[in-house]
């Protein structure tokens, strides 16, 4: 991201500079926090969070129908995408659901909720967790059981 920054500052990139630097200083700020360098996954997480801010202004600003700021945002959010990884597909969720739950059969048996642990804890940072919930949902209540 530092090489990129330093691209955007040469190429007169003003927006792609704001955003780098203000995603670059979040990164910073977690590390002092911590005391030590983040890692892949929490550099990750760091910026799903500012992701999630954008989006929630996005959300904002179009009920306030403001719609300067919703392009604003919307390119920030763009060029923050394009730093994190592909999320799943739903089928690809679904599908990695169902082999949780086939590998932990025990601790499900057990304790039906544990399986949101186990699932939110290995697809953290592969998909939203807005669109796991439903996925999850379904498969610990299926509907013929009405």
């Amino acid at each position: 991201m530092q090489e990129e920054q330093i691209l955007a500052l040469k190429s007169g990139d003003t927006k792609k500079l704001s955003v780098l630097r203000y995603v670059i200083a979040q990164i910073k700020n977690k590390e002092i926090e911590k005391k030590e360098e983040l890692n892949d996954e929490e550099v990750i997480s760091t910026l799903q969070k500012i992701k999630k801010e954008l989006q929630e202004s996005i959300d904002a600003a179009k009920k306030g129908d403001r719609t300067e700021l919703i392009a604003d945002n919307e390119a920030q959010l763009k060029i923050i995408s394009t730093y994190l990884p592909a999320e799943l597909s739903d089928e690809q969720i679904e599908k990695e659901i169902d082999q949780m739950i086939a590998q932990n059969q025990d601790a499900i048996g057990a304790n039906p909720k544990a399986l949101i642990g186990i699932v939110m804890k290995s697809l953290r940072g592969k998909a939203d967790p807005a669109r796991i919930m439903p996925i999850l949902q379904k498969k610990q209540n299926p509907p013929e059981k009405s």
